[in-house]
């Protein structure tokens, strides 16, 4: 089989549940790269859907239209693991990335690539500046993310799933092999030389988010222990300010008994106690999930693992 040219654009989108959805965001893909005629192709990384997604990629895989590729996974690793994964597979000079729910017009895709003309950055976020669609808890957790990413990393605390990258950055970000990814911060590791643009988001038009309050909370532990040592720190000042009090309370009773005659009994002595060992266990429980965390580590989990590949010119299995 005679070798694919490189493309100009390719678009990864993780997939989760979208069976609706998914013949509508390729046909508008495919709209748009023709009417402004250049080449791309689109990379569909299903994570283990469960509604017949699935099934429903391989179908699109065989178009003729465009080049698709699908990518299954063996089962459920996230979206940004997803997404990281797909950017192993894109061949384009430019990577664009998007949700797969059709809340990002593919019609601001011109936004990104216009962005990125004008500023030469290696990243173009489109940011949504105006109320999101999504629900109270989604929106919630949303800013919560940013707002501790601006906090603690002292990143620009900005950034969605719809992005334009080079192509270096895409490769650099798909060497990640850690069990838990969360694009964002890995992007600062690389490049500062980001963008933003202001674009539109679409309420949803098929079901309802995939994010429950619990999924958006562990989402938060995750990100602030595998990427910040806020909670070490933390860990520490407080250890320090206890310890201050408890020498200046230390010494007011000493002073107390000494010049006042003031009887201490037990009360001084069990409230000590009970302080420095909860101060104790919480300084144990943080450590405790550190290394839960090294424990992952070092067990060399795979962020993902493929099931199978379908693509537009041929199928193939890979383990």
């Amino acid at each position: 089989m005679e070798k694919q040219s490189q493309p100009d654009y390719s678009v990864v989108i993780p997939v989760y549940n979208s069976v609706d959805s998914l013949p509508i965001i390729t046909k508008e893909l495919i709209d748009l790269f023709n009417s402004i005629s250049t080449t791309f192709e689109i990379i569909f990384v299903d994570d283990f859907s469960t509604d017949g997604s699935r099934q429903c990629l391989i179908e699109l895989s065989k178009m003729k239209e465009a080049r698709i590729k699908s990518i299954l996974l063996q089962k459920n690793f996230g979206q940004h693991n997803a997404t990281i994964c797909g950017l192993g597979f894109a061949q384009g000079k430019w990577i664009i990335t998007m949700d797969d729910d059709l809340q990002h017009p593919t019609e601001e895709i011109g936004k990104l690539i216009n962005t990125q003309h004008e500023s030469g950055s290696e990243i173009v976020y489109g940011i949504f500046t105006k109320k999101k669609r999504h629900s109270l808890i989604r929106n919630i957790g949303s800013k919560v993310i940013k707002g501790s990413s601006r906090l603690l990393r002292k990143t620009p605390g900005e950034g969605s799933s719809f992005r334009l990258m080079t192509n270096r950055l895409a490769h650099e970000l798909s060497k990640h092999r850690l069990s838990f990814l969360f694009i964002e911060e890995i992007v600062t590791w690389y490049t500062h030389n980001i963008s933003f643009v202001e674009v539109d988001h679409h309420p949803r038009r098929f079901k309802q988010s995939n994010y429950s309050g619990l999924s958006l909370i562990k989402l938060v532990s995750n990100l602030v222990i595998y990427y910040t040592g806020a909670p070490l720190k933390m860990m520490v000042y407080t250890g320090f300010t206890m310890s201050f009090i408890s020498l200046i309370m230390g010494l007011i009773y000493i002073v107390k008994k000494i010049f006042f005659n003031v009887p201490l009994g037990y009360t001084s002595l069990i409230t000590a106690i009970l302080f420095s060992t909860s101060l104790i266990l919480l300084s144990l429980g943080i450590i405790g999930e550190y290394l839960s965390r090294i424990y992952m580590a070092q067990n060399q989990r795979p962020p993902w693992v493929v099931d199978k590949i379908y693509q537009s010119d041929e199928t193939q299995n890979q383990d």
